[in-house]
């Protein structure tokens, strides 16, 4: 494993948790392999690795950006994972609020949306 390889595994298991690493990790085949180790080594091995930005940051950057782009299928994967970034609930509405003014009410709705049902399946009460 390289140096960005490890550095990602682990920035990656702080923010995603230990469950959802193993779970991709298990479910990872020699198909898909290169992808894993692209977004490991890139995403979390490069972008989240850096200390420039803090997780609490990067954590309302990344749903932000997900709502902005329509890329809603990895919004509640970064909710759940905002309980290990700092990013509270009113970070990921402001957070939110911002995609609705730059990018559309549509997206930001679609976004609050599957927010509130992945604090529901937490317990966390808004």
């Amino acid at each position: 494993m390289s140096e960005r390889q490890d550095a990602g595994m682990s920035v990656r298991r702080k923010v995603l948790g230990d469950a959802h690493v193993d779970g991709a990790e298990v479910a990872k085949t020699a198909f898909d392999e290169p992808f894993q180790a692209l977004i490991t080594e890139g995403a979390w091995g490069t972008v989240w690795a850096d200390d420039t930005i803090p997780h609490r940051e990067r954590s309302m950057l990344t749903l932000a950006l997900l709502a902005a782009t329509g890329n809603f299928e990895e919004i509640p994967m970064h909710i759940r994972a905002t309980q290990n970034t700092g990013a509270s609930p009113q970070d990921v509405m402001q957070a939110f609020l911002h995609v609705a003014v730059y990018a559309g009410v549509p997206k930001a709705n679609h976004a609050i949306k599957l927010a509130k049902q992945t604090y529901k399946e937490l317990g966390v009460d808004l």
